[in-house]
């Protein structure tokens, strides 16, 4: 029913501005055309000059450095725990801050492992 009403309308108002229907879409599909054509997308090309760089990074030896090697002891107490579980495998730590979606799927998961 709303496209016999736009029809009729589009109708009234053709008639009414004195445009032929097939004017007004060979005129629509010119502007919709240039339009597309200024629009600025991003191109999918890859150009021969290329602007990547690469750098190289030397990542040191923790045993040379003296880095200490993170544990799950001091992984643990830098976070500060109000809870810790522990299994053969791992140990999480939770905070106040775990939301209970989290806390859920966390439960979950372990009682199926």
């Amino acid at each position: 029913m709303d496209q016999i009403i736009h029809n009729a309308r589009f109708a009234q108002w053709l008639s009414d501005n004195g445009i032929k229907e097939k004017a007004y879409y060979y005129w629509l599909h010119k502007f919709r055309k240039q339009a597309y054509a200024q629009m600025h997308l991003p191109s999918t090309e890859v150009s021969d000059e290329s602007d990547i760089s690469f750098a190289d990074v030397s990542i040191p030896d923790r045993r040379t450095t003296g880095i200490p090697k993170v544990t799950e002891e001091t992984t643990v107490e830098a976070i500060r725990p109000v809870a810790v579980i522990k299994n053969a495998d791992m140990t999480i730590a939770l905070t106040n801050e775990v939301s209970d979606s989290l806390l859920s799927h966390i439960l979950r998961e372990l009682s199926h492992a």
